[in-house]
């Protein structure tokens, strides 16, 4: 059985982590997969939206520790610049939203890769952990850049520095998260999400995507430049046409990702 589990449905890409086992932790095949799946995903035009989750009780575990030790472990630093910096990167990086389904534990890399993603949702039974301090490490997968500016700094570094287990909903409330389910719903109001994504204005939701992007370093007067730039590349596309055609008809849009 394949550690990434992939599927294609409603124009939605699903992604499954798969090593319940061990509660989906990364080894060095699982990572490489799983940027595999996420470059099949950009590149396909029936694509226009993916969804992350996790099989079994966890979400991500973070790391196979035993990746770590022994005559065979690879260096922290081969972990970083080959497995998670290219997943996070693929993330913000694809052209379409990214929703990452929060189904139980999300801990250290595992944490900061849901994180990373554009839409954050989880079931109430689910819980985020930077659990990084515990083994004398910093967060990384993004995290001491993502984190903060979801809920703040003193949040952000009190969690980094105590490892304290952060509840779904108590996640939702402080930003880190747009929303969490019940454990009867999380599964179908997530995939809904995904879904009602895969039917909107696909490049106009990656112009967005890509701002957002840029507001990470622009200053105001470079952000309202970009603004311009991609407003009027969003202004040619097929589903701007058809959302102002929509509108005017009083009709409901029927939007092709173009």
């Amino acid at each position: 059985m394949s550690s990434i589990l992939f599927e294609i449905k409603q124009q939605v890409a699903y992604i499954t982590l798969n090593r319940p086992e061990k509660f989906n932790s990364f080894n060095r095949e699982m990572a490489l997969l799983m940027q595999a799946r996420l470059d099949e995903a950009a590149s396909l035009h029936d694509v226009r939206s993916v969804y992350i989750t996790g099989s079994g009780k966890a979400f991500c575990a973070g790391q196979d520790i035993s990746e770590l030790t022994g005559e065979n472990k690879i260096e922290i630093r081969q972990i970083l610049s080959e497995h998670y910096n290219p997943i996070v990167k693929r993330i913000r990086n694809m052209p379409k939203p990214v929703i990452c389904a929060v189904n139980g534990v999300a801990a250290g890399a595992g944490a900061n890769i849901a994180l990373c993603c554009d839409v954050v949702v989880a079931a109430e039974s689910a819980a985020f952990i930077q659990a990084f301090s515990k083994i004398g490490l910093i967060p990384d997968s993004g995290g001491t850049f993502t984190l903060p500016r979801l809920i703040g700094w003193q949040k952000a570094s009190a969690l980094m520095m105590t490892g304290d287990k952060v509840p779904a909903a108590e996640a939702e409330k402080m930003g880190m998260i747009y929303k969490a389910f019940s454990i009867e719903t999380f599964e179908e109001e997530s995939r809904k999400i995904a879904t009602t994504l895969a039917s909107m204005p696909t490049k106009g939701l990656a112009y967005t995507k890509h701002a957002l992007n840029q507001s990470f370093t622009n200053d105001w007067e470079e952000q309202l430049l970009m603004e311009d730039e991609y407003q009027q590349k969003a202004a040619l596309t097929f589903d701007y046409t058809e959302g102002i055609n929509a509108f005017l008809e009083k009709r409901t849009p029927v939007f092709k990702g173009e």
